[in-house]
């Protein structure tokens, strides 16, 4: 007989999860306070808590202030830079490749909710995740939603609202962003 899953198992896997769980709570609570650090490094990033807060060393560079809701579901590759106020909402697993680029006021998101008011306001949610290629370029005030995947090479403009996957080699733009150029 197998043991039933932890919230934070049911929110990794996709599957509704109450959030107020008191796992989830007290691990919000603690990249709260590791971006709150972070944060006030401004002028001088610590790499030391980033990689506290990922588990994982990285040479990122984010301008703070960065915010997230747990840290341990990002994956980083090499050479990504942030512009300030990037929010990355990992609430599933949120991988971003090498050499990737956020203009300042970004928003990651893999938090949803049901549609379904009842079960909507029962307190429990889903999450999808969202992957970002390699050498992608994500312009200002641009808002990635859950189950999002963006390919290698590409741009997004500038206050675009990504709702559904962008392919490799283009660039895309608007609410609902939409491809309008291939490299």
């Amino acid at each position: 007989m197998s043991e039933a899953k932890t919230e934070r198992e049911r929110m990794l896997a996709g599957e509704l999860y109450v959030a107020n769980a008191p796992d989830l709570v007290r691990d919000r609570q603690r990249a709260k306070i590791l971006c709150e650090r972070y944060n006030r490094s401004a002028g001088k990033p610590d790499a030391a808590l980033l990689a506290e807060l990922f588990g994982v060393p990285t040479d990122a560079y984010l301008e703070p202030p960065f915010y997230c809701d747990y840290g341990y579901n990002i994956r980083l590759g090499r050479g990504v830079y942030a512009n300030h106020n990037l929010v990355v909402l990992d609430c599933a697993l949120v991988t971003i490749g090498d050499n990737v680029y956020f203009g300042p006021n970004v928003v990651v998101s893999t938090a949803t909710h049901p549609v379904d008011p009842e079960l909507r306001t029962s307190g429990q949610e889903f999450a999808l995740p969202i992957t970002i290629g390699h050498r992608v370029w994500l312009g200002a005030s641009i808002t990635i939603l859950p189950g999002v995947t963006i390919g290698d090479d590409t741009t997004i403009g500038a206050g675009s609202v990504v709702t559904r996957s962008i392919p490799a080699g283009c660039v895309a733009v608007g609410n609902p962003c939409r491809v309008v150029r291939h490299l």
